[in-house]
């Protein structure tokens, strides 16, 4: 499962989250509540800045 994590950049707060980007649900910010990751079945859609690859 190494690199199936990644720090995200929240495009609302600027906040940094480290997220599942396979998620099979939404990934809310756990400061703003906007979504980071949708699920598209495979790679989640990413709304925010992608940092690194975590792990």
């Amino acid at each position: 499962m190494a690199g199936n994590f990644v720090k995200v950049k929240c495009p609302d707060c600027g906040a940094e989250q480290i997220v599942f980007k396979k998620a099979a649900t939404k990934v809310l910010c756990s400061m703003c509540g906007s979504v980071l990751v949708t699920p598209k079945g495979g790679d989640g859609e990413i709304s925010g800045e992608v940092l690194e690859v975590v792990g």
